[in-house]
């Protein structure tokens, strides 16, 4: 199932009736969604044009046209050429755990590139390019990947902070400035932690970025701007491990693209770094 579907059947049971009604539609007959327009798929689904478009909008999309072109995107594929995720049964042989790591692992990078909105995208890269200073929050999993970033961001120079304490997200969130960017990590997107900083650092007029699983959730929602990652199929008894992949696969566009954009000074930085590193640690005998 294509991350879109996906989070359409996820939502599902909190829309209201007649989104369900077009929810249902799309789910049973995607293919032919794509070639419907605005008022031909109203009409198919029973319910109205109106409904649509805000259906649309619920699920993050500029418009119709937006949704059946991203849609479309994604069942270029046959569903015979897309390897399905593979879960954690009893018994695999070490050959095929191997090997269903693998799958898992490219198919949620592969996923997360086709649903990338390159707009979104460079709005990341231009706000982090110009921010005085940078919060990262996240917690768990998604702590791991915002400590990742961190990492990156200081061997260029920038004054970022990494925080996973939900007293400190918001004690750090506080001190924002409109010059400031805060970027909430957050496979789900409902981590209680992580929305209550980003809104604290929303009120304080800074820019807030959000990485979550695809589609609508109160943490992106709430970000001024939304990065998404695959959507897992249900069952997944380890989903951390694909979701991890799929934000570090986030994480590494937008650093090299942040690089490549203000190469002259990042460049001496990162060599200054590696540097620096090398010759303390050999110092030390490490």
């Amino acid at each position: 199932m294509s991350s879109i579907l996906q989070s359409i059947r996820d939502r599902q049971h909190a829309m209201h009736r007649q989104e369900q009604t077009l929810a249902q539609f799309l789910l049973d007959h995607p293919h032919e969604a794509v070639h419907l327009s605005i008022t031909e798929l109203a009409g198919r689904s029973g319910t109205s044009t109106a409904t649509v478009s805000r259906f649309c909008r619920n699920l993050l999309f500029k418009g119709y046209s937006d949704f059946r072109m991203k849609l479309a995107a994604e069942m270029v594929l046959p569903p015979s050429d897309k390897p399905s995720y593979q879960d954690i049964v009893a018994g695999n042989s070490l050959p095929s755990i191997v090997e269903a790591i693998e799958k898992n692992h490219l198919r949620s990078i592969a996923d997360t590139t086709r649903q990338l909105d390159l707009q979104e995208l460079q709005r990341a890269v231009d706000a982090l390019q110009s921010a005085r200073r940078i919060d990262l929050y996240g917690v768990a999993t998604s702590g791991v990947v915002a400590l990742d970033f961190h990492q990156k961001l200081v061997r260029i120079g920038r004054m970022a902070q990494h925080y996973s304490d939900s007293h400190m997200q918001i004690t750090s969130a506080s001190s924002l400035t409109p010059e400031d960017v805060a970027f909430a990590f957050s496979y789900s997107g409902e981590t209680v932690e992580t929305y209550d900083a980003l809104l604290c650092a929303k009120e304080r007029g800074a820019v807030t970025i959000s990485l979550t699983k695809f589609g609508a959730n109160r943490i992106s929602t709430a970000a001024d701007i939304r990065l998404f990652a695959s959507t897992l199929e249900e069952g997944m008894r380890r989903g951390d491990m694909a979701s991890r992949i799929a934000q570090l696969h986030v994480v590494d566009i937008l650093f090299t693209a942040l690089v490549s954009a203000g190469f002259e000074d990042y460049v001496p930085q990162l060599e200054l770094s590696f540097q620096q590193v090398r010759k303390f640690r050999n110092e030390k005998g490490r």
